[in-house]
């Protein structure tokens, strides 16, 4: 598993890592959530989890960026394979953006997708978003078993 991570994270990131923690109150409470971002790549993936009773996952990301010397900000990709088994809840997100602002200074949202699970489930998925893509070079597959 190749991850990056810079020393400062945002300050999002604490807050989800930190949210739905086991209060001691209710057993079933508790969350696990892994949220990766790339911002050469426009790409960010979120796996999260909650109220689980039962969850054994293998998550693989690769955050790459693409930097020839001598050149500018080149493309990167991300890259997640989520293979989970899980009696609870399950929320799994992936968002890309074009790295490049506008004329306005936005960036346009190119695609996105959520999905919010309750139940017991078996959860297979690969996500690959690369920036400066083509159609058929990037694929999302999804294979639900319950």
């Amino acid at each position: 598993m190749v991850l990056a991570a810079s020393a400062e994270m945002p300050f999002g990131f604490f807050q989800a890592m930190n949210s739905g923690t086991n209060s001691g109150t209710n057993s079933g409470t508790n969350s696990d959530v892994l949220s990766i971002r790339n911002y050469d790549a426009g790409a960010s993936v979120t796996e999260a989890y909650s109220n689980s009773q039962k969850l054994e996952r293998i998550t693989e990301i690769n955050a790459r960026s693409f930097r020839p010397s001598g050149q500018g900000c080149e493309p990167g990709a991300l890259e997640a394979s989520i293979n989970s088994n899980i009696i609870g809840k399950a929320h799994i997100a992936w968002q890309s953006i074009d790295p490049w602002p506008n004329s306005k200074g936005r960036h346009v949202l190119l695609g996105r997708n959520v999905e919010d699970l309750v139940g017991v489930f078996s959860i297979q998925k690969f996500i690959q978003l690369w920036a400066n893509s083509t159609p058929g070079e990037v694929s999302v597959d999804w294979l639900p078993c319950s």
